[in-house]
């Protein structure tokens, strides 16, 4: 600990002295663009800050710049564009000033009225109209309300519509029931089903069994969301017509998978809906008006919302550009993106009360018949940040190339991301990384209905990151997830803490599904770390060693599901999905089939049946059932894991120094150490934001 607290101050160090030999121009809230960039003349705008460096370099050469920026808040109407021109330019907070780039219009709490006092007090139930506010929005000249559109598993990433905080909370759409979800009754008609071929654009029908809906006005405006068919997909939908003699809901769009019922996460609830303003929290905009309501939060003293809908920060082709301690906020996008950079650094940022990602990095998406290869972003990091509030997930991180395997080596450090999915519910994780070799270190991630890490490619590592109450409120899911791509293969999860994921459905912490293959997990603590810490769906070469599980039902779940189940078996029929995916990476070619020599041979050696899966020097503790294997319906006397007598099963305290106090570190004089004499410690002080 000692050692890397002295890394991190030199680190700061380099760091401070670096930007001491750098020129420097200063922005302030208070400057003019009619300044010449001094502390005594600051600039008012970044983009100016930008322009003037530009200038300057024509004449001097690519002299490293800072722009420092004094304390104060800067609205965005538009993103500031770095380029390779830029190069070797930081942008930081000046002397640890707050400095706060955010794309919401502030509202002075005196614009706020009651509704009980004024002609809109109809609108609202009797019993609700003393803690009901509203704001004429367009008396004030805010009229970009943006419109409501669907969101979800399968759905396009689009900035959302103006959302409203108050005190820096976000608020969210009135919606009933408040805290629940109601049951999809009888299907009447599932609507188009694109997941089996149908690309049409019918609704669904259903019934409902309350008698709420009878009391809505304006059911046009009314969405639906939830867990429609399966509950690992989410979907919002607009309601086309409420039948309140029959009882039915008619939705305007399909859902993919279409509208099914019996299942207990088959559920729904319904939103933007004024009558239905009734709690802390909610709130609602009439478009046609132009006025927002909420319901009474307290004590106002800030109110915002938000207008922008683009970057903040856009980095595209360049090298060594560092944002240094700055607040962003408030925006229905994306925050700042990175594309086809090299060594650009984002450190000591907050994010939060986003519409979409924090942080998008990625490479530059050529077109195949350009006949060029994408330019990759390198080494880029996000380092000391916290990512919260977010509509989606936290930050995307994709590099390499996974035709060449040319690793990326971008990074996620010492950062922590919570309370992300506000909007969509899953498969936005608070973490996703894909291409090859990249890296995920010393982060908490926590407080998610979904995933905290999906993973797509080759060569990643995952280490030493605390994640914690993910999984929450759906079904089938992983909080280390990826799944049907044997290709994807080097990947390493080590030294993490998984602890108290969601129970209510079928949870994991690590999740190899529809044949995921080839990943090593090697020296992490799984406690009460949801229903099935870990699950080996179908795919061969997973290896687990020098785990400790504790507190959990099951341990680890096998399955031969493309041999055993008749919905998993088309995946490696001839021209599925698997072969399409190994196809498209020339799987047993070089580069694939020299680094991964077990993938050449993955036809050779029937796909349907797992194989070479180890499970060796681990601890199980207080486990219930160590491996539950399945393989209905199929005869076969083959292993679909080996489990090796070097496993440890207890059900008392082997030697954790505090276990009441979650401290899984092992004494000295811990039995594991004698019962599997291989047994290395975890350093578990390592792990987490340090």
């Amino acid at each position: 600990m000692k050692k890397i607290r002295i890394l991190l101050l030199l680190l700061v160090v380099v760091t401070l002295v670096s930007c001491a030999n750098k020129k420097t121009v200063f922005v302030s809230t208070q400057g003019s663009d009619q300044g010449n960039g001094t502390r005594e003349k600051p600039f008012l705008t970044l983009e100016k800050a930008r322009d003037f460096i530009r200038e300057k370099r024509v004449k001097n050469g690519p002299v490293p710049y800072s722009i420092l920026v004094r304390e104060g808040e800067y609205y965005f109407t538009r993103p500031l564009t770095l380029t390779e021109e830029d190069n070797g330019v930081t942008i930081a907070a000046y002397n640890n000033e707050k400095v706060r780039f955010t794309g919401g219009l502030s509202i002075d709490p005196d614009e706020v009225l009651r509704v009980s006092g004024t002609s809109k007090r109809k609108l609202f139930p009797e019993e609700n109209r003393e803690d009901i506010f509203l704001i004429h929005l367009k008396d004030i000249g805010i009229t970009a309300f943006g419109n409501l559109h669907p969101v979800g598993f399968k759905r396009p990433e689009k900035s959302v519509w103006m959302e409203l905080f108050i005190n820096g909370e976000p608020f969210h759409l009135s919606r009933w029931p408040n805290d629940s979800s109601v049951a999809i009754g009888k299907i009447i008609n599932r609507g188009s089903v694109a997941a089996e071929g149908d690309e049409g654009d019918t609704g669904g029908t259903f019934t409902y069994s309350v008698t709420r809906p009878s009391s809505w006005k304006n059911p046009e405006d009314i969405w639906i969301a939830g867990y429609f068919r399966y509950g690992w997909a989410d979907d919002a939908v607009k309601l086309a017509s409420i039948d309140t003699i029959n009882q039915t809901f008619t939705t305007t769009l399909p859902h993919r998978y279409g509208f099914g019922t019996g299942k207990p996460y088959n559920r729904w609830y319904a939103y933007n809906i004024p009558e239905e303003i009734d709690a802390p929290g909610e709130y609602y905009i009439d478009r046609t008006e132009g006025i927002v309501y909420f319901y009474n939060p307290g004590k106002i003293e800030t109110i915002e919302v938000s207008v922008f809908e683009d970057l903040f920060i856009s980095i595209t082709g360049a090298s060594n550009i560092t944002v240094k301690g700055i607040d962003f906020e408030c925006t229905r996008g994306v925050a700042v993106e990175m594309i086809a950079t090299k060594e650009c650094l984002l450190t000591d940022c907050s994010f939060k009360n986003i519409g979409r990602y924090a942080v998008t990095v990625d490479y530059e998406d050529i077109p195949l018949s350009a006949g060029k290869n994408p330019v990759l972003s390198k080494n880029n990091g996000i380092v000391n940040c916290t990512v919260c509030q977010t509509g989606t997930g936290g930050i995307k991180l994709n590099g390499g190339n996974r035709n060449t395997l040319e690793s990326a080596g971008n990074y996620v450090e010492n950062s922590v991301i919570h309370d992300f999915n506000r909007i969509a519910k899953t498969y936005c994780a608070g973490i996703r990384i894909s291409g090859v070799g990249n890296r995920i270190s010393n982060n908490e991630i926590f407080n998610s209905p979904h995933s905290a890490i999906l993973l797509h490619g080759n060569d990643h590592l995952i280490e030493y990151n605390e994640i914690h109450n993910v999984c929450l409120v759906t079904d089938d899911v992983g909080a280390v997830y990826y799944g049907r791509n044997p290709s994807f293969r080097g990947n390493v999860v080590r030294f993490n803490y998984f602890h108290h994921l969601g129970d209510v459905y079928r949870t994991t912490a690590v999740y190899h599904d529809d044949g995921a293959c080839a990943m090593e997990v090697h020296g992490n603590i799984f406690y009460k770390a949801g229903t099935i810490p870990v699950l080996i769906g179908g795919g061969s070469d997973n290896v687990y060693t020098n785990n400790i599980f504790i507190d959990t039902p099951i341990g680890i779940k096998v399955d031969n599901r493309m041999q055993a189940f008749e919905w998993a078996k088309p995946m490696i029929a001839a021209g599925g999905v698997i072969e399409q995916r190994l196809a498209a990476v020339k799987y047993n070619q070089p580069p694939y089939s020299e680094r991964y020599p077990e993938l050449a041979k993955y036809w050779d050696e029937d796909p349907s049946l797992p194989k070479r899966n180890l499970i060796d020097e681990n601890v199980f503790v207080q486990v219930d059932q160590i491996i539950k294997r399945v393989d209905e319906g199929v005869n076969t006397d083959k292993k679909l894991l080996e489990f090796t007598d070097n496993n440890y099963i207890t059900n008392e305290d082997p030697g954790f120094v505090d276990k009441e106090n979650q401290n899984f570190k092992l004494k000295d004089t811990s039995v594991i150490f004698k019962k599997i004499p291989g047994f290395k410690q975890i350093p578990v002080e390592k792990i987490g934001p340090l």
